[in-house]
């Protein structure tokens, strides 16, 4: 690239999600497969070169970047999905896309349990009926509350001064309703990304023609490693629905720059080899 200021060499583009892999494959030779599950939702996982009609030659293995948050874009999980998945699509800056992503990522979370509390409000099962000017702000009710109000050590007490917080005078009852839905929410969301998980390590464990396969994760993202319950219901979900996969899930720290630089450095050498041959 030329630009007047400076001179930049790009030698890779690398999205955070190839880079956690990365990161963690450095550390663990068996990781093929990088799940980010945060803010957004994605994967990436090593296909056979063979299976990818764009690349020529059919020997060894290429990695690709799902860019699993569209998943259900073209109206296949339309069965699953509810009015107030409908209703937090409707209210979002990208219309019709993400689907998948709005169904289990921290960025929607916290929309979704809203619109089930108006919902609930509307018919009268929570706070005597009544809709606060509070809960009709979007995005006023943070995944973080759902992770507060989720954890065991959590007292209802505790669960109502959360509440007081947003403007919601709640009762015991109330709190008691609201920590539910938070726990339904999340439940669906670490097993709507489970789900995917499993999918895409049977398919390697196909691919390879294997009746067992031993595979690693490197996960990295906020939902992920901050949510109480999350990755414990995620990894469960994945053990039921992959049981010919035994999958083995290691934390990334800071996976997108670290992995961007071992890619690069990789890159780099294979450029000096190229020119070497020449």
């Amino acid at each position: 690239m030329e630009n007047p200021e400076f001179e930049l060499d790009v030698v890779a583009i690398v999205n955070d999600t190839v880079g956690t892999m990365m990161t963690c494959a450095y550390e663990e030779p068996t990781c093929e497969v990088g799940l980010i599950a945060g803010t957004g939702s994605n994967a990436c996982y090593m296909e056979e070169t063979k299976n990818i009609e764009i690349v020529e030659g059919n020997e060894g293995r290429m990695c690709v970047n799902m860019e699993w948050g569209a998943f259900g874009d073209n109206g296949c999980l339309d069965d699953i999905r509810t009015r107030y998945d409908q209703a937090v699509d409707e209210n979002s800056l990208n219309e019709g896309k993400q689907r998948y992503e709005k169904m289990c990522s921290g960025m929607y979370l916290g929309e979704i349990v809203r619109q089930i509390l108006i919902d609930l409000t509307k018919r009268g099962f929570l706070f005597r009926g009544q809709i606060s000017e509070t809960l009709k702000t979007r995005g006023i009710f943070e995944t973080k509350f759902l992770s507060q109000i989720e954890s065991d050590r959590l007292a209802l007490l505790q669960v109502r001064a959360i509440l007081q917080q947003l403007g919601l005078d709640s009762t015991c009852d109330d709190s008691i309703i609201v920590k539910e839905v938070c726990g339904t929410v999340s439940r669906r969301a670490a097993q709507i990304c489970g789900a995917g998980m499993a999918a895409v390590v049977d398919k390697i464990r196909e691919n390879r023609g294997l009746d067992h396969l031993d595979i690693t994760v490197g996960v990295d993202g906020t939902l992920y490693k901050l949510h109480p319950h999350f990755s414990r219901i995620f990894q469960q979900t994945v053990k039921e629905l992959a049981p010919k996969c035994d999958v083995n899930f290691l934390l990334s720290e800071d996976g997108s720059g670290k992995g961007a630089a071992l890619i690069t450095a990789v890159g780099c050498r294979q450029r000096e080899l190229e020119a070497q041959q020449h």
